[in-house]
């Protein structure tokens, strides 16, 4: 029954690992088409792109959390923790500041 519980953990935070690096593909995309875009008309501005670019970098780092915490439940090693510690603090710092530049560039929009 363990066992089978680990596969499933490790199974669904490949899938979260997954759709973040499909959600950071697509938005890559998108910023593109938006940015020559912008290039032949004015109909969307530069902070707008970044501000959508920066939304789903902002969804693919949470999945990303979401996957390593997924995949350090079970069973765990106090290097594993550490690991885990370092990784959440460090993806939440930098989602806390795209967060609030994001907010501070749609007020002045």
């Amino acid at each position: 029954m363990e066992e089978m519980a680990k596969e499933i953990t490790i199974t669904i935070s490949h899938a979260a690992e997954i759709l973040a690096a499909i959600t950071i593909g697509i938005a890559i995309i998108k910023t593109l088409l938006n940015y020559f875009s912008l290039l032949k008309t004015l109909k969307i501005s530069k902070e707008e792109i970044r501000v959508q670019f920066g939304s789903s970098v902002a969804v693919s780092l949470e999945l990303l959390l979401g996957a390593d915490v997924l995949a350090t439940a079970v069973a765990p090693s106090w290097d594993d923790i550490g690991k885990l510690a370092a990784i959440a603090v460090i993806r939440t710092l930098l989602n806390y500041f795209l967060e609030r530049e994001l907010k501070h560039m749609q007020m002045k929009a």
